[in-house]
Order: structure tokens, then sequence, then C-alpha cells
């Protein structure tokens, strides 16, 4: 049996846990409020598609290409994208839900994620160089030997990032945010 390979298609509405995604290449398609909650995506190549109000909670992103794609405002939660293919793995999110995924030992250079959520999003030994995070809110995200060098966090908040074993050469950062670097310390800080 052949892969599929789609080009420029709208789907919409589609509940992908009752009728799975065909196994094969996704090229510039536009998947509108459709459900992948727990959905298997292994192996599926998405090449330059928008992900608009999806559900893509605890999909299963074995050896799944993301290529040159944008989420926009979904739930994505409790994804492991360190399962994903490395190779041309780009992509944008803004306004969506990424608590508890996980990035671990993974390179997502100069990415871009606007108003996201990313709760206890785990970014061990991942590499975000240059990657911007507009107005993001951190809560007990693990940063643990992570390349945070050209980041910026001027507009995000909630981080919890120790400077001794994370690389944040260059990074940007703004007050009073900026607190997070010294949280490891445990001291305390007071505005006179």
């Amino acid at each position: 049996m052949e892969n599929e390979y789609v080009v420029d298609k709208i789907f919409e509405k589609i509940d992908f846990n009752q009728i799975p995604l065909e196994k094969g290449e996704y090229e510039n398609c536009t998947f509108v409020n459709c459900n992948f909650n727990s959905a298997d995506l292994s192996n599926i190549i998405f090449s330059e598609c928008i992900f608009s109000g999806c559900n893509l909670s605890m999909a299963v992103l074995t050896a799944t290409a993301i290529r040159e794609t944008r989420f926009k405002e979904c739930k994505m939660l409790g994804l492991n994208f360190e399962n994903c293919n490395r190779f041309g793995l780009s992509f944008t999110a803004e306004n969506c839900q990424l608590n508890h995924s996980s990035f671990y030992q993974l390179k997502l250079k100069n990415a871009v994620f606007t108003h996201c959520l990313l709760h206890e999003t785990d970014f061990t030994e991942s590499d975000f160089t240059g990657t911007v995070f507009n107005d993001c809110d951190f809560s007990l995200a693990v940063f643990n030997h992570t390349n945070l060098e050209k980041t910026d966090f001027r507009t995000s908040f909630n981080y919890s990032i120790n400077p001794e074993n994370n690389r944040i050469k260059k990074a940007k950062f703004s007050l009073p945010a900026v607190i997070g670097l010294l949280d490891t310390y445990d001291i305390e800080i007071e505005d006179i």
C-alpha cells in the first residue's frame, strides 16, 4: 500500500480518533478544529501545514516530521516532541497550550512561541538558540543543561533558569521576570 501525498487540502472538524489520518505526506494543508487527541501520527510528514484550533494532546509523534508548520490556538498537552523526526524540524506556536510537553535533547533553533502556556514543560538538554518566546508562561518548566543563547524571554514570565547549568549568553530578559534567574539561590528579593 502506497503512502498518501496530499497537497493544499483543508481538513475541518474531523475527529482523527474515529477516522485515522492516512500515513503519508501532507504539504501546505490546513487542519481546522480537528481532534488528534491521543491519535497516532507516527511516520507522517507535515510540511508547511497550519493547525488551527486543533486538539493534539497526547498524540503519538514517533518519527513524525514537522517542517515549517504553524500551530494556532491548539491544545498540545503532553506531547513528546523528542520522538519527532529531527530532520528539518521547525514550527511556530501561537496561543497554544503546550503544558507537560517535552523537548528533551531536541534542537529547535530560531523558533517563535507567542502567547503560549508551557507549564511543567521539559527543555532538558535541548537547544533553543535564537528562539523568541513572546508572552509565554513557563510555570514549573524545567531548564537543565539547555542552550538558550540569544533566546528572547523579555515578555515571558514564571521561568526559573539556573545560569550555572544552562547556556544563556546573549539571551534577553526583562524586569521583573529576570529574578527567575536567581531562584536556585533561595534568596529573598525585596522591592524597596
